[in-house]
C-alpha cells in the first residue's frame, strides 16, 4: 500500500521531505519496510502539498496594492482579515525517483507545513495523476494509505448515510478519491443531521491519566495519551487526548472544546478529530477488510488515524513529523499502535482509542 508523511514545524525546503533522512520517502518508493497487505513497492506516483498564506481580503473601498499606507498602520479598519493558509500541490503519475523536481524545483519552495505520499495502486485502480494524493480543497489536504474491498457499493451507501457531495467531484475513479469527497463534506458541512448527531456523541471520554514516558524511549503509542514537547526539548506523556476535553491536554495545544468548526457559508463543520472516526466506522460496517490509515491536514495541525497499516510520530520541541515509515533512525521516533486517532502539532501529540468495535483488517 502507499506511505505518507506530514510535517509541521519551522519553515524547510518542501523537497527536503520527500529525501530527508536514509530511508526518505523517495527511498520508501523502491525499499519500504512495513508494507502490509499486500504490495511491495510505491511506483505509481507521488504528491505533495504544502500551505501558502492566501491573499487577503481587505474592507471594502480598500485598493490593495501590496501594503498600507505609513500612516494607516494603526487603523483596524483597514487592516487584512485574517485567513486560513491555503494548501496547493504538485503530483506526477510517475515514480518519484524520475522526476528531476523533486531535486531541482521543490526545494526551492519553502513551508512550514507540508503532507506529502508515495502511491502503491491498488489492483484495477487507474495509474493517473488525478488518482495521487494529496487531495486538496481549500485549507485541507488528505492522504489515505490502505484500500476499500468493492469501494464502489460501500462508498456510495457511506455517501448516503451522511449526505454527501456527489461523488462524480472525486478527480479519479479510485476508493482514496471517493473518500476524500465523503470525508470533505463532513468537514465542511454538508453532512446529514444524523451524522452531526453520531459525531457529537463519539467524542471519547477521558480515560485517565497514562502512564509517563520521556519521547525516545521504548514505548509504542497504543493507549490514551497526550505528550508535550517540554523545555528540555524531551517530551512527556501528559495527561488523557486533549479531544476528551481535559485542561491540561486542551491547554497545551490551545485546542477549542467545540468539536465543529465555523466554515463558508455559515456552515459548521466537523473537527476532524471528530469526521475521521465516523467515516472510518461507516466504512469498516460496510466493508469490513477495509485498511484505512488516513492523514488529514489543514496547515496547522495534522490528524492521522492508524487502521490496519503502519505508523510513526516524531516530536520536537518545535516541529512533529507523521509518518508511515521512520525515514531516519532518531530514537524520538515511536510506533503508534493499530485503531488510533493521532492529533499531532509542534511539540505536541495526542494519540487516542478510535474504540470501534469491527473485525480486524489481517496483516
Amino acid at each position: 500500500m502507499c506511505r505518507h508523511l506530514a510535517y509541521l514545524g519551522p519553515p524547510v525546503p518542501v523537497g527536503d521531505l520527500l529525501t530527508r533522512g536514509p530511508h526518505s520517502l523517495r527511498t520508501q518508493s523502491w525499499a519500504p519496510r512495513d508494507m502490509r497487505g499486500g504490495g511491495t513497492i510505491n511506483a505509481d506516483g507521488f504528491g505533495i502539498a504544502w500551505w501558502t498564506p492566501a491573499p487577503p481580503p481587505h474592507p471594502e473601498g480598500v485598493i490593495w496594492h501590496g501594503g498600507i499606507r505609513q500612516d494607516d498602520m494603526n487603523n483596524p479598519e483597514l487592516q487584512p482579515i485574517p485567513v486560513a493558509p491555503v494548501a496547493t500541490r504538485y503530483r506526477n503519475a510517475a515514480p518519484i525517483w524520475t522526476d528531476p523536481a523533486v531535486d531541482e524545483v521543490l526545494p526551492q519552495i519553502h513551508s512550514t507545513a507540508v503532507l506529502a505520499a508515495i502511491r502503491s495502486a491498488t489492483v484495477g485502480m487507474p495509474l493517473e495523476r488525478t488518482a495521487c494524493a494529496p487531495f486538496t480543497h481549500g485549507p485541507w489536504a488528505f492522504s489515505h494509505n490502505g484500500a476499500i474491498p468493492d469501494w464502489r457499493n460501500t462508498l456510495t451507501a457511506v455517501a448516503a448515510e451522511f449526505d454527501s457531495p456527489s461523488l462524480l467531484e472525486a478527480e479519479s475513479m479510485t476508493d482514496s478519491a471517493a473518500l476524500w469527497i465523503i470525508l470533505r463534506g463532513l468537514l465542511e458541512g454538508f453532512g446529514s443531521e444524523e451524522a452531526e448527531s453520531r459525531g457529537s456523541s463519539s467524542v471519547a471520554a477521558d480515560s485517565g491519566p497514562a502512564q509517563a514516558h520521556t519521547v525516545g524511549s521504548a514505548v509504542s503509542l497504543g493507549t490514551s495519551a497526550s505528550i508535550r514537547a517540554g523545555a528540555d526539548a524531551a517530551a512527556r506523556i501528559t495527561g488523557s487526548s486533549w479531544a476528551s476535553g481535559s485542561a491540561d491536554a486542551s491547554g497545551a495545544a490551545g485546542m477549542p472544546a467545540d468539536h465543529r468548526r465555523a466554515v463558508a457559508g455559515g456552515r459548521r463543520g466537523l473537527a476532524p478529530e471528530v469526521a475521521l472516526p465516523l467515516v472510518i466506522r461507516a466504512v469498516g460496517e460496510r466493508s469490513p477488510r477495509a485498511r484505512l490509515n488516513l492523514l488529514v491536514g489543514d496547515g496547522g495541525t495534522v490528524w492521522a488515524c492508524t487502521w490496519g497499516h503502519a505508523l510513526s510520530v516524531l516530536v520536537g520541541e518545535e516541529f512533529v513529523v507523521v509518518a508511515s515509515e521512520p525515514y531516519d533512525d532518531d530514537s524520538r521516533w515511536q510506533a503508534v499502535g493499530d485503531r488510533q486517532l493521532v492529533v499531532a502539532r509542534p511539540g505536541w501529540l495526542s494519540v487516542q482509542d478510535l474504540d470501534i468495535e469491527i473485525g480486524r483488517a489481517g496483516s
